[in-house]
């Protein structure tokens, strides 16, 4: 397999796809790897005319996180390594929540370690298999969470759950993210390349500006004061308010029919 078929990247009608596509190897990362999805994240964000990311892995796992065969293999050259791999993978997660557009995750099977959890923490959006595992992992194996998983779980979950999964490493059920926050939605297996689809698609087919917003809010918002955000809110609706796509939202409610946004 070349660097170019470890991940994979789609764009149509304003879906990107990314697909991790390591699946005979449960799409653990190595460097190679890691530097693939960088840039496939990297070519989003020169895309403009994307309106929703959904990020998938292909295989029995979404992702089992770092590539311990190959971090082992470089003996005590292993910190070399690890350096350039841990940073393809926070350029890579910066760069995904960074996107203007939303990120759905798809998951089935394990999404474990920095790499799967850790992007799972990172999507805006989360939809789960309902066989699906999701294990933090890092501490068990000597190592600390990366892929901003120390700030981006804590965030989702609160302090005292983020360091009780981060400490104690269970295996969480996809019912059991759900419940605390880490999933939106769960799926039959069967079900889940469909929904999650359809899924992207709704997201895809809204208002591209006022998305963006919204996710900008939502991300700044966090360890900001009510003031802070409140006046950020009047300045980023007032500024809506004059696109093209707030009036067809408007006329569409006004004419009760399916509103066409264009990004404008």
């Amino acid at each position: 397999m070349t660097a170019d078929d470890l991940v994979l990247l789609s764009v149509e009608r304003g879906l990107a796809r990314i697909t991790l596509n390591r699946g005979g190897a449960s799409n653990a990362m190595n460097a190679e790897f890691l530097e693939a999805l960088c840039r496939a994240v990297m070519a989003c964000h020169g895309e403009p005319g994307i309106r929703a990311v959904l990020l998938s892995g292909r295989g029995k796992n979404f992702c089992a996180g770092g590539d311990i065969h190959a971090f082992a293999a470089r003996g005590e050259h292993m910190p070399d390594y690890i350096r350039v791999a841990t940073a393809w993978l926070q350029n890579a997660v910066t760069g995904l929540m960074r996107l203007e557009a939303p990120v759905i995750a798809s998951v089935q099977g394990f999404a474990a370690g920095g790499g799967g959890f850790g992007l799972v923490c990172a999507a805006d959006l989360v939809i789960a298999a309902d066989s699906a595992k999701f294990l933090a992992g890092a501490t068990r194996v000597g190592m600390a969470p990366d892929a901003g998983v120390s700030v981006t779980l804590p965030r989702l979950v609160g302090l005292r759950r983020a360091a009780e999964i981060l400490l104690t490493n269970p295996v969480l059920t996809a019912q059991e993210a759900r419940d605390l926050g880490i999933v939106n939605r769960v799926v039959p297996e069967a079900q889940l390349e469909q929904a999650s689809l359809e899924w992207a698609r709704e997201i895809a087919s809204g208002a591209p500006k006022a998305l963006a917003a919204t996710k900008r809010l939502l991300t700044s918002g966090v360890g900001s004061s009510i003031d802070s955000c409140l006046s950020e809110e009047a300045r980023t609706v007032s500024e809506l308010s004059g696109t093209a796509d707030a009036r067809e939202g408007l006329a569409a409610v006004i004419e009760r029919r399916a509103p066409t946004f264009v990004g404008r």
